[in-house]
């Protein structure tokens, strides 16, 4: 029996969803061989890409490394950043930044190191080979290797043409006047930071917070205006420079103050330094003895004793005080420099700086009148300005009958200089404590801050004394002619081991013009002057500072607009008379 023949296999029916899928994927009678031969094609060809356009940027980084290391120094590094312009008052600039180039190393890039530590120290001879070699051979990817080069060395070294030794352009703070305002203008670091003066002001009102978030990396910021104008600057500085010669003295300096805004228009101490040579601004004998260091001002304190007096009313410029003998208060003694043996009145007291004078009138107000009257004048506490540097006074922890005695004429209480001007503005510019500041500031601006201390008839009789004085007292040399000058002047013994030295004396003198109106006052300061031929063996402030005032009165009124004016009456008439009209 012959075998059944199988029937054949029955295709399953492929379901309608899948025949419009490879309907609509492959079309119909497509080469499905072909298909798969062009799907490798493609696969191919997009690895292809991919390993073109790796490689297209392994050349990239290759040929910009410099700007790679760029990226990475200023992740890794600190990078000096941009800071604005500082200006003086008329736009002259004080501080700005331009563009250096700094060299790097990328230790890890570097194929022979000693060859190329060899070249670089050869061609640069103030790298530090040992620093170098340390720097190298660290692990890590950027190094600085010296920053500000200049264009020769930038230039040699790009010659070299060593693999891994690149440059990058950072901010570098310049200074183009100097030693000009050093004290004032301050300097920053390697990193265009800030540590001193208005520079380290400018980082704390939020300039280095602004760098660290990088929003602060290009030119294009508004400059920083201050109230200092640079030509004022200079006539002071150089005459305390020639003062300072002339008189050899250990130190000089001095103020430029405006009486009715607080604005600092001119700072100068001696010996300063040069802010773009970082290194001498660490020589303790450079600090700014204007606002860091603290002084017993001498008889210029005298104009805050009588100030006081006057203005409770329990005295008046005519009562008269005994000046006859020496004043004992237990086993001191206080004498006047020239005695006149005689009860004097209290202009006397004012012309003729008397110690005595200036004593019995502060034991007539009492202990805590005086120490609250000073405390109003703002020279019991620490004074702050924009400035950072700034000292406390020394104040004496127990305040009995004596410290009222020997404060009353400038002993036994030390101040910041600065201090003293912004009290004694208060006294000749109507009463008003306004504080002092190194930025511009408006009329408006100051009448906003200002505090009234004294009354204005007491300010009146303030500038009378001052006037005064100039016609026929201790400050007759600083009378410049036309610009109706008033001050006082003032000579401390300078504390020595515990004891005062007669010998050694810090000078002062303090003027204001024009008398009748006060726009200026100007402090002179002379540290240790030495008696010359030409003050006759005399080393008081009269003999020195007065007449260095009266040079820099000379050269500085003009610039200031202070228009001079002849022919005016004594300050009796023109100041007192003028008062009691208006009152």
């Amino acid at each position: 029996m012959s075998p059944v023949p199988a029937k054949p296999t029955e295709k399953p029916i492929e379901p309608w969803r899948q025949r419009l899928i490879r309907s609509l994927l492959y079309g119909r009678n497509v080469d499905r061989a072909a298909k798969a031969r062009a799907r490798v094609g493609l696969a191919m060809l997009a690895f292809t890409s991919v390993y073109v356009l790796i490689g297209g940027r392994l050349v990239m980084f290759a040929i910009g490394a410099d700007a790679h290391s760029a990226r990475r120094a200023a992740s890794q590094e600190v990078v000096a950043t941009a800071r604005p312009d500082i200006v003086d008052r008329n736009g002259a600039i004080l501080a700005t930044d331009v563009k250096a180039a700094s060299l790097f190393g990328e230790p890890r890039r570097i194929i022979d190191k000693d060859e190329a530590i060899e070249l670089l120290t050869a061609t640069v001879p103030d790298l530090d080979e040992a620093e170098v070699r340390e720097r190298l051979r660290t692990r890590k990817g950027f190094v600085w290797l010296k920053r500000e080069v200049t264009a020769k060395q930038q230039q040699d070294i790009h010659k070299l043409g060593i693999p891994g030794i690149g440059f990058l352009r950072e901010n570098k703070r310049v200074y183009p006047t100097g030693n000009e305002v050093a004290h004032l203008i301050g300097l920053v670091n390697i990193d265009n930071q800030g540590i001193a003066g208005m520079e380290k002001w400018l980082d704390n009102q939020g300039l280095a917070d602004l760098h660290r978030a990088g929003f602060a990396t290009d030119r294009l910021q508004k400059p920083i205006e201050l109230s200092i104008d640079l030509r004022v600057e200079h006539a002071l500085r150089d005459e305390l420079l020639k003062a300072k010669e002339k008189y050899h003295t250990k130190a000089a300096s001095g103020i430029v103050s405006n009486v009715k805004t607080g604005e600092i228009v001119a700072m100068v101490s001696l010996p300063d330094f040069d802010p773009n040579n970082p290194k001498e601004a660490h020589d303790p004998d450079r600090i700014n003895r204007l606002t860091t260091g603290v002084y017993e001002m001498g008889s210029t304190f005298k104009a805050f004793t009588l100030a006081m007096a006057l203005d409770s009313g329990k005295i008046n410029l005519n009562t008269s005080w005994d000046a006859r003998g020496n004043l004992h208060y237990g086993k001191f003694t206080i004498h006047d420099s020239h005695p006149l043996g005689r009860f004097i009145n209290t202009k006397e007291v004012f012309t003729y700086s008397s110690n005595i004078g200036a004593a019995r009138i502060a034991l007539g107000q009492g202990v805590e009148a005086h120490k609250a009257f000073l405390g109003k004048m703002g020279q019991l506490t620490r004074l702050r300005t924009e400035l950072p540097e700034s000292a406390a006074p020394l104040v004496p922890r127990r305040w009995g009958e004596l410290n009222t005695v020997t404060i009353a004429f400038g002993q036994g209480m030390s101040v910041a200089p600065l201090q003293a001007v912004m009290g004694i503005n208060s006294l000749v510019n109507g009463g008003y404590l306004i504080p002092p500041t190194f930025m511009k500031r408006t009329p408006e601006e100051a009448a906003a801050l200002a505090k009234k201390v004294i009354k204005t008839e007491t300010s009146d009789k303030m500038r009378f004394l001052m006037r005064l004085n100039a016609e026929i007292g201790t400050a007759k040399t600083a009378d410049v002619k036309g610009y109706y000058v008033g001050g006082k002047t003032g000579t401390s013994e300078k504390v020595i081991n515990g004891r005062y030295a007669k010998k050694r004396v810090l000078n002062s003198f303090t003027a204001i013009m024009p008398c009748d109106d006060p726009k200026y006052q100007i402090l002179i300061m002379l540290d240790e002057p030495q008696a010359i031929p030409e003050t006759k063996g005399f080393i008081t402030s009269g003999w020195n500072a007065v007449p260095t005032g009266g040079k820099v009165i000379e050269r500085i009124a003009p610039l200031l607009g202070v228009e001079p004016r002849f022919d005016l009456p004594p300050s009796e008439r023109l100041i007192l008379a003028a008062s009691r009209t208006t009152q």
